[in-house]
């Protein structure tokens, strides 16, 4: 997915802090086109935070009736430094890239995409798609493979069951797309240590996860109503904890299922600029980037099926220096 402000703001991330607690980040809403486009709820990067992990970057849309919005209509765009994470709860999007990649993105299936040196693609919901529901995140590479070669990887994670913590009967069910939880490890090959999974918990349940206290972790809430820690998540929300705690408490006090994705990952231990699309190290990084798209260099190739004045142009850099956004104290 890429970014549509027309304004985006530079992003210069690193390493967090260990720190305890948990931090809510109310989702700011983002069209994704037009009048009529569909509206995205995004939560990372926000001025509150970066990163989690080396997760840069949340979008969570619907359910949203395609009938009314057109769905999704992304045309080719670039990408650098970082890979796509395509996660699906209804619908179907049909991904294409320069690489060569022609694949659906369906729901309960995961689509990682490294854009690694360049990549361009698109993202185009199908027509037979009614409705649109779902999650796209980003991974921002480190500086050692942030310049290899792209590559695309699809994964179908098992459903696999959680107990509730007091009764010891079932408590909902976790699919473990990146990384391991519960159990379940996922066959996915990532540059840093992550954890990405979606939870659904049953009414009234309590689970408790068993995870890596090196990571951080975030809770990105798609019902109404989830206790992360004690702490109460609204839809939309990212419920934020930091390192140093090896066990997550979810409570679903609601009388529906309760559906959560899961984020975490150590703390990326690298500063990192973003805008755009893209992810670099530095101003200069990102004024080559740019250039490079407007002039159709190799760098980020052509996606069959799309003529070149259909292509997402670059939004107008800032006129001065990219300056880094702080981020908040642990």
């Amino acid at each position: 997915m890429s970014n549509t402000d027309r304004q985006p703001e530079e992003v210069e991330c690193g390493a967090s802090a260990p720190g305890s607690g948990v931090e809510v980040i109310e989702a700011r809403e983002v069209p994704l086109g037009g009048p009529r486009a569909m509206t995205v709820r995004r939560t990372l990067p926000t001025h509150e935070r970066s990163m989690i992990g080396a997760w840069c970057f949340a979008d969570h849309y619907g359910p949203d009736d395609v009938s009314a919005t057109g769905g999704m209509n992304v045309p080719p765009h670039p990408h650098t430094g970082l890979q796509t994470v395509s996660w699906l709860f209804e619908g179907e999007i049909e991904h294409r890239d320069s690489a060569g990649v022609q694949a659906p993105v369906l729901p309960g299936e995961l689509n990682l995409m490294s854009a690694g040196f360049g990549i361009s693609h698109s993202e185009v919901s199908t027509p037979r798609t009614e409705r649109l529901h779902g999650v796209q995140l980003w991974l921002a590479l480190p500086d050692r493979v942030r310049n290899a070669h792209n590559g695309f990887q699809h994964y179908v994670p098992p459903v696999v069951d959680l107990p509730d913590v007091r009764s010891g009967g079932p408590g909902g069910t976790v699919k473990v797309f990146i990384g391991s939880l519960a159990g379940s490890d996922a066959d996915v090959t990532t540059a840093t240590p992550l954890l990405g999974a979606e939870l659904v918990l049953r009414p009234g349940a309590r689970v408790t996860l068993e995870v890596d206290a090196a990571f951080e972790h975030g809770a990105l809430l798609d019902t109404e109503r989830l206790l992360f820690d004690g702490v109460s998540l609204n839809r939309g929300d990212l419920g934020y904890m930091g390192p140093g705690h090896g066990g997550l408490r979810l409570h679903n006090p609601t009388e529906e299922p309760a559906r959560v994705i899961l984020l975490g990952g150590t703390p990326f231990g690298e500063d990192i600029v973003m805008w755009w699309n893209f992810v670099g190290r530095s101003h200069e990084d990102i004024v080559e980037y740019r250039a490079e798209w407007e002039a159709r260099t190799e760098r980020f190739g052509s996606v069959d099926g799309w003529r070149d004045e259909q292509y997402l142009p670059a939004p107008p850099l800032p006129t001065t220096r990219l300056k880094p956004r702080k981020r908040s104290p642990q």
